[in-house]
């Protein structure tokens, strides 16, 4: 199944989500994708009275109905339509590197995409990829996803003979900013289970993602004149440092990995008399990540006592929460049921855990068990990004083994 017309379709449609908005989506070129989906998935044999767009809040919910009368269980997969507001998604030119050699690659900017810091692009020698140009991101995060659950979708509806369960497809907005379940209709969508297609490299699957929280700091410090400062200035920036370095360096993002969790500084503005300063808090283990949310807490109220007329107040916000207990043990065969769908189609599964969270935590806590499948892409979220054209088409045809295995 062919499905780089596809993506390359849905990539050219700006669909960056906004944290500034406030709407919801956060940005209006989320429709202007959702009505061309839409329009495919009619025109595709999709009955009109089986698909439900969400002109509100910019959700599709569509349904290949069974077409046996044995009792199969009703499969869903499910796509976000926005890319990450970390780079531009506006005016993405695709770029091909056929029959890749392994050396570099130079995108259009300058950039450069060398094995040497990418060793992953050494899987696809001899395969096609496809870059942006380097002055945006790709966008495979996850219109490739969706590219594949639509060939998938395709597939079937050509095909009527093949025998298969209901067949329940989503397409949400605003995941890259936390809230694409926020308006989510579990029982409107119908599956008895569902795989977020949304993850990276071929045979990668993930039914674990971090506990997650945020962080926000306010500091009040003092502000006089320098030459009269001894022993009363207290500088806002100071003491915000002085709260970064109690975290130990072996706890942040940059010398972390696997299971091991970290508190990340996302930003920190101030001058002397008042600073902000914000973080995330990651952890798989739920007891760990309690400990850390304690632990800020603590070194707050610690370094504000060192001082006196220093204040400093710390919120902290839980945001999502790990779907390893919704999964395991209860609902293993879901995990099951994709692993040996690859193994039959000569697919090396890739079980490891999410560093960060998708849709799917979410709506495992609403009900709906959910793990993360393979979408095909590498780099998100930046300039670097790109994907393998083989690997899109193997990804479509998975979802189909899932189905009817």
């Amino acid at each position: 199944m062919n499905t780089t017309e596809k993506f390359l379709r849905y990539i050219s449609t700006d669909t960056t989500s906004s944290e500034e908005s406030g709407t919801h989506p956060s940005t209006e070129g989320q429709f202007d994708l959702a009505r061309i989906l839409v329009m495919e998935l009619l025109k595709m044999g999709v009955p009109r009275d089986d698909l439900f767009f969400d002109e509100e809040h910019c959700y599709i919910y569509a349904k290949i109905r069974a077409n046996t009368p044995a009792a199969l269980p009703a499969i869903g997969f499910i796509a976000h339509m926005d890319t990450s507001p970390e780079a531009s998604g506006k005016d993405v030119r695709a770029q091909f590197v056929f029959d890749y050699d392994g050396d570099d690659i130079e995108l259009r900017t300058g950039n450069v995409l060398s094995p040497d810091v990418f060793p992953e692009l050494l899987l696809y020698k001899g395969m096609t990829l496809i870059t942006s140009d380097g002055t945006t991101l790709l966008g495979a995060d996850d219109k490739a996803g969706i590219a594949e659950i639509m060939a998938m979708a395709d597939y079937f509806l050509e095909n009527p003979d093949i025998e298969h369960g209901d067949i329940c497809i989503a397409f949400t907005p605003d995941e890259e900013i936390g809230e694409g379940t926020e308006f989510f209709d579990v029982e409107r969508f119908g599956a008895d289970f569902a795989y977020t297609v949304d993850g990276g490299r071929l045979g990668e699957i993930s039914y674990e993602n971090f506990n997650a929280a945020s962080a926000s700091i306010s500091i009040k410090g003092c502000n006089v004149h320098p030459g009269e400062a001894k022993d009363k200035m207290i500088n806002s920036m100071r003491v915000a440092m002085q709260i970064d370095a109690a975290i130990p360096c072996e706890e942040r993002p940059e010398t972390t990995w696997d299971r091991q969790g970290f508190f990340h500084l996302c930003s920190i503005e101030g001058d002397v008399s008042s600073s902000e300063m914000k973080y995330i808090i990651r952890d798989h283990d739920k007891a760990k990540f309690e400990e850390k949310k304690q632990r800020i807490k603590d070194i707050c109220s610690k370094i504000s006592s060192e001082y006196n007329g220093c204040q400093i107040e710390c919120e902290v916000k839980d945001s999502y929460y790990n779907m390893y207990e919704k999964i395991y043990p209860d609902n293993m065969h879901i995990v099951k049921r994709a692993t040996d769908a690859m193994e039959s189609l000569g697919i090396d599964p890739v079980i490891e855990p999410v560093r960060g969270g998708t849709d799917g935590a979410m709506l495992s806590f609403k009900g709906l068990p959910c793990p993360n499948i393979c979408a095909g892409g590498h780099n998100f979220h930046g300039v670097y990004e790109y994907i393998c054209v083989e690997s899109m088409d193997k990804i479509a045809e998975l979802l189909v083994k899932i189905v009817t295995d």
